[in-house]
C-alpha cells in the first residue's frame, strides 16, 4: 500500500498542531489543539480555515463541451453563465450516483472540483468524452463562516461582490487564484484555488485575521451534518438515487423531462411515481448519538431503514442523525426507535437541515 499523500499545506498543519490522519489516502488534519467542537463553534459565529486541496481540481474544454457532460450528468450546464458554479453528480446506468460535483463555467471552458476518493475514477470517466481533460496541481482551501466575507475582502475586495455558487479569477498577493462563493458547511464561504508555492504563504496571511482559525475534518463533518449536505460514500453512493438523496433541486427541468443521462430510466420513474426509500433526519431521544450502520425500526418494531451519518451537532445542541428510510416512514414527525447495541432508542423523523443554511445569495 502506498503512503498517504500530503497536500501543500501539510508543514503549516503539523507546525500550528494539527492532529493528522490518513482520509481518503492523504495525511489531513482531523482537529487543531482547540478541539472539535470549538473549531465547530468558531466557523458558525466567525471563521474557519479547512484545508480541502485533496479535492481534486479539473480543467475541462473541447467543442460542444456542455452537451457533452450533459451525457455524464442529470443537470443542464448549456446556458450556465460564466462566473457560475453549479452543483451537480455522475450517474451510472443503475441511476446511482457515481459522485457528486462542482461545475464551473469559465471563459474557455469548465472548472470541476471532484471528491478526493473518487478523483481517479472521475478524471478516467471525463476521459470517455471527446474533449480535453486536464487535472491541475493546485492547493485549495475553503475559508467558512459569517465573517468569511470579511476575511477574505481584507486580501481581495471584489470577492466581496460575488454571491453563492459565483466564481471568478482574482489576484491574491500577487498570485492568479480561482475564488468561488461557496462551501461545505451551510455557512457563507469561499473555496480557493492557490498556486502550490504560495499555499502556506498565502494561508499564513489570511491567518492573521483576528476572525479566522484553522479548523480540521471533524468539524467539517459536524458542520455538514448540521446543515444537511450529504457526504459521498456515506449518505450518497452508487446504489442512491438522486430522488432518494432529495438531490431533485440539481436536476434542472429539461432533463427531468427528456432524460438523456445514465440511469435516466428509473431517475425518471421515481421522479413521477416516488422513490421507495427516503432521505430523513432523524434526532434520537436524550444525548447519545446514532452513528452510520444504526438500524432505523418502525414502533411495531420492524426495519425501515438505516443512519448514514450521524453524531452530536455542537450548534443544534444535540445528538443529529442523516439517514434512509422506507418512503411510508418518512413523513416529519414520524416516531421510530434506532437499533442501538441491541436495544430500542425512540427518535422522531425531522426535515432536514438540522441548523438552518446562511448562504449569501
Amino acid at each position: 500500500m502506498s503512503e498517504p499523500r500530503k497536500t501543500p499545506l501539510y508543514e503549516l498543519h503539523v507546525e500550528l498542531g494539527g492532529k493528522m490522519v490518513d482520509f481518503a489516502g492523504w495525511m489531513m488534519p482531523v482537529n487543531y489543539e482547540a478541539g472539535v467542537a470549538a473549531e465547530h463553534k468558531q466557523c458558525r459565529e466567525k471563521a474557519a480555515l479547512f484545508d480541502v486541496s485533496h479535492m481534486g481540481q479539473v480543467e475541462l474544454y473541447g467543442k460542444d463541451i456542455a452537451a457533452k457532460l450533459e451525457t455524464l450528468c442529470p443537470s443542464s450546464f448549456g446556458k450556465l453563465p460564466i462566473g457560475k458554479a453549479r452543483y451537480t453528480f455522475f450517474t451510472n446506468p443503475q441511476g446511482g450516483i457515481m459522485d457528486d460535483l462542482i461545475v464551473a463555467a469559465t471563459e474557455d471552458g469548465f472548472f470541476l472540483v471532484v471528491n478526493a476518493s473518487m478523483r481517479a475514477q472521475d478524471v478516467a470517466h471525463l476521459k470517455t468524452l471527446d474533449l480535453e481533460v486536464r487535472e491541475i496541481d493546485r492547493s485549495l482551501i475553503a475559508i467558512q463562516g459569517p465573517a468569511a466575507e470579511a476575511v477574505v475582502a481584507a486580501l481581495v475586495p471584489a470577492a466581496a461582490d460575488l454571491k453563492f455558487m459565483e466564481t471568478s479569477v482574482f489576484d491574491l498577493l500577487g498570485a492568479e487564484c480561482r475564488i468561488a462563493r461557496l462551501g461545505y458547511t451551510g455557512e457563507d464561504g469561499y473555496e480557493i484555488s492557490l498556486p502550490i508555492e504560495r499555499a502556506i504563504e498565502i494561508t499564513r496571511k489570511f491567518l492573521e485575521h483576528p476572525d479566522l482559525e484553522l479548523a480540521g475534518l471533524g468539524a467539517r463533518d459536524s458542520l455538514r451534518l448540521e446543515a444537511g449536505l450529504c457526504l459521498y460514500g456515506n449518505d450518497i453512493d452508487n446504489d442512491t438515487s438522486p430522488v432518494e438523496a432529495n438531490l431533485n433541486w440539481a436536476m434542472q427541468k429539461k432533463r427531468r423531462i427528456e432524460g438523456g443521462f445514465p440511469g435516466a430510466d428509473r431517475i425518471l420513474r421515481e421522479l413521477a411515481d416516488g422513490p421507495s426509500r427516503k432521505l430523513v433526519g432523524i434526532k434520537p431521544e436524550g444525548r447519545a448519538p446514532a452513528r452510520r450502520g444504526v438500524e432505523v425500526a418502525d414502533e411495531a418494531g420492524n426495519i425501515i431503514g438505516s443512519v448514514t451519518s450521524g453524531g452530536f451537532g455542537p450548534t443544534y445542541g444535540g445528538p443529529v442523525s442523516m439517514g434512509y428510510v422506507s418512503a411510508e416512514h418518512a413523513a416529519e414527525g414520524t416516531s421510530v426507535n434506532l437499533i442501538i447495541r441491541g436495544k430500542p432508542r425512540p427518535a422522531t423523523i425531522i426535515k432536514l437541515p438540522f441548523v438552518a443554511q446562511n448562504y449569501k445569495r
